[in-house]
């Protein structure tokens, strides 16, 4: 029985998926695009009729990531709990999809920092973009919570970044354990962005 051929959709999604376990692995300054079409078993000619470099390809793997993370957090936190609640859903339901990614984490926190100028640019875009989820979601939850204030995009981009060293701190990449089980070391944090979050809410000029 011959295998299914595959879609183009579905090519682009093993090589984006290959790059990510390179990465986990090695790095991914280390990893080349030898190592990813052998991981995706596809041909180098197949890799450039999709990318044009290895830079794009992490841009591809980190925008999916990160459109589904938003999504997971738009749907846990739109609910019609009371606000802390929807708070502590959506922390948690963002900590908890981390953790069942693991070889996107190191991608997603780490090396698209150093993947060279487009992708930090897509980086701070996207760290902009999780900001203004949460100014969305707050806007939301004052339709039924008057005495809720809004949330400043810049405002929303300090919790972002406050979080994302948390994220940082609980895989410390500099000790090598960002490539190891990083179980339960996310979901360890809830309370802390469930802290953060509230805090910047509940300020009073």
């Amino acid at each position: 029985m011959a295998a299914p051929t595959r879609t183009p959709e579905s090519v682009r999604r093993d090589l984006t998926t290959a790059l990510a376990a390179c990465v986990a692995e090695k790095g991914y300054a280390s990893t080349t695009i030898a190592d990813i079409v052998a991981l995706a078993r596809v041909s180098k000619r197949t890799f450039y009729e999709h990318f044009a470099a290895k830079e794009e390809c992490l841009m591809a793997l980190y925008e999916h990531v990160c459109d589904r993370l938003m999504l997971i957090i738009r749907a846990a936190a739109s609910g019609d709990q009371p606000w802390p609640e929807r708070i502590s859903d959506g922390a948690a339901a963002y900590l908890g999809a981390l953790e069942t990614m693991p070889a996107f984490t190191r991608t997603m926190l780490i090396e698209v920092q150093a993947a060279g100028h487009r992708a930090f640019t897509l980086r701070q875009l996207t760290l902009q973009r999780f900001a203004g989820t949460l100014v969305d979601l707050v806007e939301v939850g004052r339709l039924s919570d008057p005495d809720l204030r809004p949330l400043s995009q810049g405002q929303a981009l300090a919790i972002v970044g406050g979080i994302n060293e948390l994220l940082l701190h609980a895989i410390d990449p500099y000790t090598g354990s960002a490539g190891e089980d990083v179980e339960g070391r996310f979901a360890a944090l809830h309370s802390d962005v469930v802290r953060l979050i509230s805090a910047v809410l509940n300020h009073r000029d």
